[in-house]
């Protein structure tokens, strides 16, 4: 595979969670969630989704909510993104 091929699917899945996150996920009141890394296998075979949240005493509860939500938001990112395999996010 091409070494410019991952840094690339990083980018691109940072950007189309970011935008189902802001439209499809209810964070709680007062809670600023930024994506800050993805980091894709070189096969292609999963992601994992490195989150910022603040404030910081929002985080357990944020993160259980992303966990709780996590196949609804895969399917999602499936259906936007338009390439194989598409990776499973952790």
């Amino acid at each position: 595979m091409s070494s410019k091929r991952i840094p690339k699917v990083n980018e691109l899945i940072k950007k189309e969670l970011g935008k189902i996150l802001i439209e499809e996920v209810d964070f709680p009141d007062n809670a600023l969630v930024t994506i800050t890394r993805v980091e894709t296998s070189p096969n292609l075979i999963q992601s994992k989704i490195y989150v910022s949240v603040i404030p910081e005493d929002k985080t357990e509860k944020v993160l259980e909510l992303l966990n709780n939500q996590i196949y609804f938001i895969q399917q999602k990112l499936n259906k936007l993104l338009k390439m194989r395999p598409i990776p499973k996010i952790i």
